[in-house]
């Protein structure tokens, strides 16, 4: 092939590979990372910081509004959802000795919520109060649907995790909270469970109360 040639061929394929931002293509925004996206969030930020009011203003209302039954469901997903292989191997003969199947069930289980848990957490340290709350009554909400799931899997043979997990996030939560809140944040927390699942608004309670002294 002459040299003219294919280097127009070859000129026309990259030219077909890069990203256009008009004739409705998709903006190189659209296809960037969370973590790219938050660099160019942080440079504009460095650039135009008039605009940070704006940006933490969007960013309050973002996050502090999460769905409670959003939350029960992904917390009833994750849970429910563990596949046998996986559970499989965790247990039995590891590398660093034999782990109990209800040990290992224990630890996937965990490992399915923690980074709600983690999540709930972060906002009550921002003074999102609201949010963390909703967050934890969706936690326990969801745990609360997955109990007594029939399960091969972890849920079989961990079943009073989802009881169990439920006290240790409403204590995080209380454990989190500022001292001085504490109190009020454990009555709204009983007070909206009990509504829904009146069944288990004792163990909240006295979770709750075991939190708020230091237990």
């Amino acid at each position: 092939m002459p040299a003219d040639k294919r280097s127009k061929k070859l000129t026309a394929r990259r030219a077909a590979r890069t990203p256009k931002a008009k004739g409705g293509s998709k903006s190189i925004l659209d296809e960037m990372t969370p973590s790219e996206s938050a660099a160019v969030l942080r440079t504009l930020l460095k650039q135009h910081p008039d605009l940070k009011s704006e940006a933490e203003a969007v960013a309050v209302g973002m996050v502090s509004s999460p769905s409670v039954d959003d939350i029960a469901g992904d917390v009833l997903d994750a849970v429910t959802s563990l596949g046998i292989d996986a559970f499989h191997g965790r247990a039995g003969k590891q590398p660093g000795g034999y782990v109990e199947p209800s040990q290992a069930a224990w630890d996937l289980l965990g490992e399915a919520v923690e980074d709600v848990v983690t999540d709930m957490k972060r906002r009550m340290d921002l003074g999102l109060d609201s949010a963390a709350e909703a967050i934890c009554c969706g936690i326990v909400i969801g745990l609360h649907k997955a109990e007594g799931v029939g399960s091969e899997g972890p849920l079989g043979w961990a079943p009073d995790f989802p009881a169990e997990e439920a006290c240790y996030a409403v204590a995080e939560l209380i454990r989190t909270c500022p001292a001085g809140k504490r109190g009020a944040v454990c009555d709204r927390i009983v007070e909206a469970l009990s509504d829904v699942i009146p069944q288990w608004t004792d163990m909240i309670s006295r979770a709750g109360q075991r939190a708020m002294q230091g237990k």
